[in-house]
């Protein structure tokens, strides 16, 4: 099956606007890391914005995704990696990295770290504890 074609010139960052932590951190990627894309909270697209981008609410929920013009979505660990891969200086290098074994394996447990402790980090609330079942996965969904 073919992913949707997203109709937006730029991959677009979709992440969690109520979990201060998430928002904090995508404000420092805007300001310092700068990647080539449009940052945009799950909550502020409805479900048709959603499914245009090939994405569920549920995943969207679970963790961040990084949805190419072609449609394309990486979760996770492989999200932040896509982001600095689109970022100008050093950052592609870095984000290179975390896409080959073993670091992309220890990204994925290292976002899975963070995302779970994420209300207990500096800008975190009580909503960013909202528990998940279920892994939707990290890799690209066509």
């Amino acid at each position: 099956m073919t992913p949707p074609v997203t109709n937006r010139p730029l991959p677009v960052l979709v992440y969690d606007g109520d979990c201060g932590f998430c928002t904090t951190a995508v404000r420092f990627g805007e300001r310092h890391v700068r990647p080539r894309c449009v940052s945009e909270p799950w909550q502020f697209l409805d479900r048709t914005e959603l499914a245009a981008l090939g994405i569920t609410r549920e995943r969207a929920e679970h963790e961040v995704l990084w949805v190419t013009p072609t449609g394309t979505v990486y979760g996770g660990a492989q999200a932040l990696a896509k982001a600095l891969l689109s970022a100008g200086g050093a950052w592609p290098v870095a984000g290179a990295v975390l896409t080959l074994p073993p670091f992309r394996w220890a990204a994925h447990m290292g976002y899975r770290l963070v995302a779970a402790n994420r209300h207990r980090l500096p800008g975190g609330t009580a909503a960013c504890a909202v528990t998940r079942s279920g892994d939707p996965g990290e890799g690209p969904v066509s």
